[in-house]
């Protein structure tokens, strides 16, 4: 293990070495002030942490000789080093190797905008954004994160895994987003049983005015490891099979995929019921490709 007397060794509480534990914990608390984009000066990131402006400072240029941030001027910024290894986490990973065939396949069969999220905590964080002119207007990124209970992929991913699913009901829930969004735990709990029973969720302007998304989980029965989602403006939203039935081949294939190409039994195969009445265009798979019949 190296060394860490390159970091900061004392705090202003203690004139005491720190562990390498309190040392890793300040570090994170540093870089978990960069949690969106553009840069931040010494005093914001102080704001931020609360650490003293010294400590702060020191851990600041230490980390900008690791690459790990970057300076500009006074400004600092994420730098190569977390690029590069967050660059190798995500292409390592086999869920996104799988889904990034699916997510264009299932753009270019629906025009809309596709994501893959996973959970952490009561939030969804993003892992891929597929789409047109269209991604400018949705403010989501790659690395983003939102509240679950506002969004499609978060109910999708709730009402699939009871331990996530208890922890969310339990937990203050946050303003809401919209008029529209999920304000109390009884509408979350009625949302939730409607999603298991469809194996479908849906976001009707909860997230963002003007748009919607329909999303369904990736994994075993009851254990969701991701969803997926469409996503548009309301006027080109279908809520019933028309959009449901890709987006719940996409999860299957996903699902597949990481499983080595054995065929399994995923959360999306259950059994799938009318969401509206109205004509239904039955999805079907030509030549490896998504299309809507």
């Amino acid at each position: 293990m190296a060394p860490t007397s390159a970091l900061p060794t004392t705090t202003a509480k203690t004139a005491g070495p720190q562990t390498p534990s309190a040392v890793i914990d300040r570090v994170s608390l540093v870089l978990d002030a960069f949690d969106g984009p553009g840069r931040l000066t010494l005093a914001q990131i102080v704001r931020r942490t609360g650490l003293p402006r010294s400590s702060a400072h020191r851990m600041l240029e230490r980390l900008v000789q690791l690459r790990w941030l970057r300076r500009s001027g006074r400004d600092y910024e994420l730098g190569m080093r977390l690029v590069e290894l967050g660059s190798l986490a995500v292409h390592q990973d086999r869920l996104h190797k799988a889904a990034i065939p699916k997510l264009h396949e299932l753009h270019a069969a629906t025009g809309l905008v596709v994501h893959l999220a996973v959970l952490d905590g009561p939030d969804v964080v993003y892992m891929e954004k597929v789409g047109n002119r269209m991604t400018t207007a949705i403010p989501t990124r790659v690395g983003g994160r939102q509240s679950a209970h506002h969004t499609a992929l978060g109910k999708a991913l709730l009402a699939f895994a009871e331990e996530r699913e208890n922890a969310a009901l339990g937990a203050d829930l946050p303003p809401r987003r919209t008029k529209y969004s999920i304000s109390s735990h009884a509408q979350l709990r009625d949302e939730l049983h409607k999603v298991r029973s469809r194996g479908i969720a849906f976001d009707r302007e909860e997230s963002l005015p003007g748009f919607g998304c329909v999303a369904a989980p990736i994994g075993d029965p009851g254990e969701a490891v991701a969803a997926i989602s469409v996503c548009g403006p309301m006027g080109r939203m279908m809520f019933d099979q028309r959009l449901a039935a890709p987006v719940r081949i996409a999860a299957m294939g996903i699902w597949q995929a990481v499983d080595c190409g054995r065929v399994r039994v995923a959360p999306t195969l259950q059994q799938m019921r009318p969401l509206r009445p109205g004509p239904i265009a039955r999805p079907a798979v030509h030549r490896g490709n998504l299309k809507l019949a």
